[in-house]
Formats: C-alpha cells, sequence, structure tokens
C-alpha cells in the first residue's frame, strides 16, 4: 500500500451542511476501495491565488490516506464528476513526505490546545 493526499477545493457557494456531505461522499469513496484514511483537515473557506470558474474563494480539505495504486485514478474520476469540486490534486507520498506529515500533524494538535 502507497501513502497518498489529495486536496481538493469545493465551489463557495454551498453551505456547511453540502460542504460536509462532498467531503464525506469522497471518504467513503475511498473506504469503498478499501483504504485507509490517516488524516482529515478541513482548511475552510480560503481565498484563491486566482479566479478559477469566476470564483475567488473556495473550501479547501485535505485527506491522506494508504491505498493501491488504481484507486487514485478513481478518486479523480469522481472530482471530475463531481460539478461542487473546482481543483484537486493527489500527490504519493515518499518517506520524508510521510515524516513531514506527521510533523504538520503534530503541530496543527499543539497550537489548537
Amino acid at each position: 500500500m502507497n501513502n497518498y493526499e489529495t486536496v481538493f477545493i469545493l465551489t463557495p457557494v454551498l453551505s456547511d451542511a453540502q460542504v460536509e456531505e462532498a467531503v464525506k461522499k469522497f471518504e467513503d469513496l475511498l473506504k469503498e476501495k478499501n483504504c485507509e484514511i490517516v488524516a482529515k483537515e478541513n482548511w475552510g473557506l480560503k481565498k484563491l491565488a486566482y479566479p478559477i470558474q469566476l470564483k475567488k474563494n473556495g473550501f479547501y480539505t485535505l485527506i491522506e490516506f494508504k491505498g493501491e495504486g488504481t484507486v487514485v485514478a478513481d478518486l479523480e474520476l469522481a472530482f471530475k464528476r463531481d460539478e461542487r469540486v473546482i481543483r484537486y490534486l493527489t500527490t504519493k507520498l515518499d518517506k520524508h513526505a510521510i515524516d513531514y506529515a506527521v510533523t504538520r500533524r503534530t503541530k496543527v494538535k499543539v497550537a489548537k490546545a
């Protein structure tokens, strides 16, 4: 199993319930494909670096998961088919990126506490 990290941006016209529903849809897809979700972070509504589809803001979400390589194609196909997703990026994590992700998560937990 490989480690992956996916970040996707949802359109800003959604309500909080619709954002949670969309994120849950992608989590369920990963679980259906026998992936282990390591971490999920909701970064909230953020300003985009440049307008996408005439929108200047978007809801950012990061999901870190472990799974087979074939699941990435299925996940990205689901992103393409969902009109709520305006951008997405999935990357395979190497051992250094995994260590960094663990460190980043612990810093976020400490900062929130």
